[in-house]
């Protein structure tokens, strides 16, 4: 018996230091393909993909000066979300998306969020599939000063934070934004600037050692969204296949 191809996941990386991280190896467990593109590789349409992940980093969704890339992915966001094709955008990548589907994006807005951070779901999200069997309370890191201000037209509000009302939100039916970083355990702290923390009025080593404790609970719940999410792209890609 002939065993079918893992269904593929297109992410686009923007930044060096904002990788796929943990997501890799749970989502290959989970049957998935990832091919990981940056810059001018980025397509404008997820062709031969099941699936589109964008990841985080430190630019606006329109910031095509210093990222050119960027046109090309909102190009990729609006195909994905046309075609019904799902789409997790995380941090910049949520950005992204709520700026593509029609919602607003603030550069230095608010207090800025930066390590292990809390997260409530709305009542939304108790039918929402990404966040099946999650409790309300969530932990994950966060290292963000731009926010997404004004959700898009008829989008869902899934998740919110003290110092961020828009942590999670869902357009149509198959793509979500999400402010918070389920790719990334405890160990990305390692890679922060302790002097421009230190500027900012904040101690890396309390931040390190917050999200140490808070990692065990943050896994679980990574883990748990991100089968969550595979178990989506298996179903929409069976679909397809079915109608193909």
């Amino acid at each position: 018996m002939t065993s079918l191809p893992p269904h593929r996941i297109l992410v686009v990386r923007n930044a060096e230091r904002s990788p796929i991280g943990r997501l890799l190896p749970w989502w290959e467990a989970d049957g998935l393909h990832l091919v990981e593109v940056t810059g001018d590789a980025v397509p404008a349409a997820p062709d031969g993909f099941d699936a589109v992940v964008l990841l985080g980093g430190g630019l606006l969704p329109d910031d095509d000066e210093r990222a050119p890339w960027l046109a090309a992915e909102r190009e990729l966001t609006r195909s994905a979300v046309a075609r019904g094709v799902p789409l997790l955008g995380i941090c910049l990548g949520a950005q992204v998306l709520a700026a593509v589907a029609g919602g607003v994006v603030r550069g230095d807005h608010g207090r800025p969020e930066r390590g292990s951070c809390r997260v409530s779901l709305l009542p939304e999200a108790k039918a929402d599939p990404l966040f099946d069997g999650l409790p309300e309370q969530l932990c994950f890191i966060q290292n963000h000063r731009d926010q997404i201000t004004e959700l898009p037209p008829d989008a869902v509000h899934l998740a919110e934070s003290d110092a961020c009302p828009i942590q999670a939100f869902r357009v149509g039916e198959r793509a979500w934004g999400v402010q918070f970083h389920p790719e990334a355990g405890a160990d990305r702290l390692d890679r922060w600037d302790e002097a421009a923390l230190a500027d900012a009025g904040l101690d890396l080593r309390v931040l390190r050692a917050e999200a140490e404790h808070a990692e065990p609970e943050s896994c679980r719940h990574a883990r748990r969204l991100a089968s969550n999410f595979a178990a989506l792209v298996h179903r929409a890609a069976s679909r397809a296949d079915l109608t193909g």
